[in-house]
Order: C-alpha cells, then sequence, then structure tokens
C-alpha cells in the first residue's frame, strides 16, 4: 500500500485552518447577501469601509495562528476581531452578520482558549458585542429571540470545537507515534543487519574451531608418529616401525571420521560423553607423543552438551600443544565436574613459553579462549619459558538465579 495518499490526508486533517473554512465561506455568501439586499451599502460611503472592514476581518482569521503561537497579542486580537465584526454587522444592518460573524469568532477562540477561563471571557464579550448589535439593529425589546437563537448555537460550537480539537490533537499524536514506529523500524532494520553479519562471522569462526580441531590435530599427530616411524627406521628398528605406521594409519582413519563428524556437527552437534572421549584423548596423546597421561576424573554431576563439547575440544587442543611444542616428560590432566562447574586443568613440565609472545595465525589458544568464552566458561593459561605450563578451564553447571 501506498504511503503518499496518507501523507496527503494527514496533512489536510491537521490543518487547523480548516475549522474555518466553512465559517468563512458562509461569512462570503452573508457579505454578498448583505450587499445587494441593503441599499445603503451601494453607496461609496457605506461600502468602501465595509469592504475594508471586511478583508481586515477575513485576513485576521487566516492569521490566527500566528496569534496563538504568541499568547501576549491574544487579548488584542481578540478584541480587534470583536470591534471589526461589531462595525461590519452595524454597517451592513443584516441581522444574519451577528450570528455568522460572532459565532465563527466564538468558535476560533474556543480552540485557541480551550475551555477556560481566557475561553469563557473571550466568548462572554463576543457575545455583549453581539447583542448589543443585535439591539441596535432589531430593539432591545427583540433580545429573547437573539437568546433563543445564540444558546444552542453555542453549545453546539463549543462541543464542535472540543471534539475537533481532540481529533486534530490526537492525528497529531498517531502521526508522531508513526515517525517513531518508522525510526524504530529502520533501528531494527539495521540492527538485524548487524546481527546478520556477527552470526556469519561467528559461524566462519566456528567452522575454523572445527576443521582446526579436527584436520590440524589429527595431521599434528601424523606427524608425530611420522617423525617416531623415520627415527625407528633411521636406527633400524623395523619392528617398533611398523608398530608405530600402524598406529599412524589408525590415527589416520580416525581423523578422517572426526572432520567428517565436524562436518555433521556444522549442521547438527553430535551428543559427547565427556569422561570417555577424555579417556581416549588421554590415551591417544600417549601413544602418538610416548608421554605418560594417566587422567585424574571426578565427575558426580550430568554435564550439559554446551560445556561438554568444548571441554572435549579444549582438553584435545591443550595435548596436542604440548604433543607439538612442550617437549614436557610429564602431564597431568585433572577433570573435576561438581555441583556448580565443571574444571579441567592440563599441566606439563616442558619449555614453556610467553603467553602474550604468541604470535598471530596460531589458533590454537586462540581457538580455545574463544570456544570457552561462546560456552560461558573462563580460560587461564599460566606459563613462563623454562617453568612449564598450566592451563585452567572453568565451565559453570548451573544457571545465575534471577532477580
Amino acid at each position: 500500500m501506498k504511503t503518499q495518499p496518507a501523507s496527503h490526508f494527514k496533512n489536510v486533517e491537521n490543518d487547523p485552518r480548516l475549522l474555518f473554512w466553512f465559517a468563512i465561506l458562509l461569512m462570503l455568501a452573508v457579505f454578498i447577501w448583505s450587499f445587494f439586499l441593503t441599499p445603503s451599502l451601494h453607496q461609496p460611503a457605506y461600502y468602501l469601509p465595509f469592504i475594508g472592514l471586511f478583508c481586515v476581518h477575513i485576513f485576521l482569521h487566516w492569521e490566527f495562528a500566528w496569534a496563538a503561537k504568541h499568547p501576549r497579542w491574544l487579548a488584542g486580537y481578540t478584541i480587534i476581531q470583536g470591534l471589526l465584526a461589531f462595525g461590519i454587522t452595524y454597517i451592513s444592518g443584516n441581522v444574519g452578520m451577528v450570528f455568522c460573524l460572532f459565532m465563527a469568532l466564538v468558535g476560533e477562540l474556543l480552540s485557541i482558549y480551550k475551555v477556560s477561563v481566557q475561553g469563557i471571557l473571550a466568548a462572554v464579550y463576543m457575545l455583549v458585542l453581539a447583542f448589543v448589535n443585535f439591539g441596535l439593529l432589531l430593539g432591545y425589546r427583540q433580545a429573547g429571540w437573539f437568546v433563543l437563537g445564540t444558546v444552542p448555537t453555542i453549545i453546539f460550537i463549543a462541543i464542535y470545537v472540543i471534539l475537533y480539537t481532540r481529533q486534530a490533537e490526537a492525528n497529531t499524536l498517531a502521526q508522531g507515534l508513526l515517525r517513531e514506529l518508522e525510526a524504530a523500524n529502520r533501528q531494527l532494520t539495521e540492527y538485524a543487519a548487524r546481527v546478520e553479519d556477527l552470526t556469519i562471522a561467528e559461524e566462519r569462526q566456528r567452522m575454523a574451531r572445527e576443521l582446526h580441531d579436527t584436520l590440524s590435530q589429527g595431521l599434528a599427530g601424523l606427524i608425530l608418529q611420522l617423525e617416531a616411524v623415520d627415527a625407528h627406521l633411521a636406527g633400524s628398528r623395523a619392528e617398533r616401525a611398523r608398530s608405530i605406521l600402524e598406529q599412524s594409519m589408525q590415527t589416520a582413519r580416525a581423523t578422517l571420521a572426526e572432520a567428517r563428524a565436524a562436518i555433521d556437527n556444522l549442521r547438527q552437534p553430535a551428543e559427547h560423553d565427556l569422561v570417555m572421549a577424555v579417556r581416549q584423548e588421554a590415551e591417544r596423546f600417549t601413544r602418538a607423543a610416548g608421554i605418560a597421561c594417566e587422567p585424574q576424573i571426578d565427575v558426580r554431576v550430568e554435564v550439559p552438551e554446551q560445556a561438554a563439547e568444548p571441554a572435549i575440544r579444549a582438553v584435545t587442543e591443550g595435548l596436542t600443544n604440548i604433543a607439538r611444542h612442550a617437549r614436557a616428560s610429564r602431564v597431568t590432566l585433572r577433570l573435576n565436574a561438581l555441583e556448580k562447574s565443571l574444571e579441567i586443568e592440563i599441566c606439563d613440565d616442558g619449555i614453556g613459553f610467553d603467553p602474550e609472545a604468541v604470535q598471530a595465525g596460531h589458533y590454537g589458544l586462540l581457538g580455545m579462549r574463544e570456544r570457552i568464552r561462546l560456552a560461558g566458561g573462563t580460560f587461564d593459561v599460566d606459563s613462563k619459558p623454562g617453568k612449564g605450563t598450566r592451563i585452567g578451564i572453568t565451565f559453570p553447571l548451573q544457571e545465575p538465579a534471577h532477580a
């Protein structure tokens, strides 16, 4: 649906001058009627002031919005318009002008002053002038007719002006709310675009972590095993080399299976047995690196999937980093899942490193940190050159209580 017609009608409904179009047309009709009905108005001494006063009166009608915005001029505007209406009516000698001009002024002033003390005083001022005009034209003995015709007219005008003013205010409020809604809609559209960009970026990071945690770690294990095979072959230890080569083939098959599983997990995360997975990772690390790693596991509560999956990935990445870089002779792996938290600690006695000096492009620690952060956990690395490394990971197992 197009909005241009709605905008057009909005301007029409909110134009306060529309309230007086009908009144002005009626004034013009009465003006023409008076001009042809009253012979004296055919003389220049009468029709020139009559036309002049009427033009000024109409002009001020159309400038009432300016007077409404300048309260200090409203009293003067009210007095001048009353006197102009009095003079026009007296010169025309037409009683119809009394009801036409003064009733229009009463409606106009009520729209400005509302139903207030100032509005009542302005209406009384106009009614007094109209009463005097009526008496001068028909005699004060006919005042009863004036009252009889004026009271219902005033009531009608007051009700009409109040209803019209409320409708105009409601339209203005509705248009303001519509503008705010449109602005909010534009803002929501911008937020949706930002969320989409962030979602795409997060999904790319997730895919990078998944590929790193499978292909990179698996290939790193294969390289370590093949290096061991090469060393055994160089030392004429063919049986030992063949044994490690068989393990390498098993590792390659497992890496391929994990890669396929990772691709499937991108569509739908798989369930993980935390204890079994940690034991398997420790056994795989021991076979590949030749470093003893007996996990110390104390799991007393059920660990949810959103904590188990990143915990397994973190253990895998931590052990892989030790095998590739630490040159350690002893590794300690602790896994505790108590009532409120899941805690993981991986320690080695290797060469250590400076965590602040890790080069960009090494996604191991970065992937661990990001994965754990997204799962709501905390990640801590304590390491110094020559002092070994300790990695501490904690996941909350209970939702925080809401106030």
